[in-house]
């Protein structure tokens, strides 16, 4: 068994800044050369999100909107009175849908459906450089 650790960074937009890594993960596997194993994907930070979708423009309207449904940015969160922040809504997205997945790697491929992407998002009220690490564990 082997592990082996990376990184990739993103700059992404405000609120909902949307980034297909799917590439980048399949890259890394590919120059571990592990073929059988899992790839573990991992956003550092509490207002960031991994998750898997179909990278398409729909998609990346339907899901904020679907969001501001559940924990809408206009509310009062007691996170804002702890802080003083304006982001109590992206800690709160970013919880619900995550921080990381797992991916089944199979003979060298991350294990993804056609239209299935591995997708990092903010939710942060300001622009972020996320950081994302990709851990494999596998021969």
């Amino acid at each position: 068994m082997r592990i082996a650790s990376y990184e990739i960074e993103v700059e992404l937009e405000a609120e909902e800044g949307f980034a297909d890594i799917t590439a980048r993960v399949q890259e890394i596997v590919e120059k571990s050369g592990i073929r059988q194993g899992v790839a573990v994907v991992f956003n550092v930070g509490s207002t960031g999100a991994i998750t898997t979708m179909e990278f398409e423009p729909g998609l990346r309207k339907d899901i904020p909107r679907a969001l501001e449904r559940v924990a809408p940015r206009g509310e009062s969160y007691e996170h804002h009175l702890t802080w003083g922040d304006d982001n109590g809504a992206a800690h709160v997205r970013a919880a619900l849908l995550g921080p990381g997945l797992t991916v089944p790697i199979v003979d060298g491929r991350l294990t993804l459906g056609t239209w299935q992407q591995i997708v990092v998002i903010n939710f942060d009220t300001r622009r972020r450089r996320r950081r994302v690490v990709v851990q494999l564990l596998g021969e």
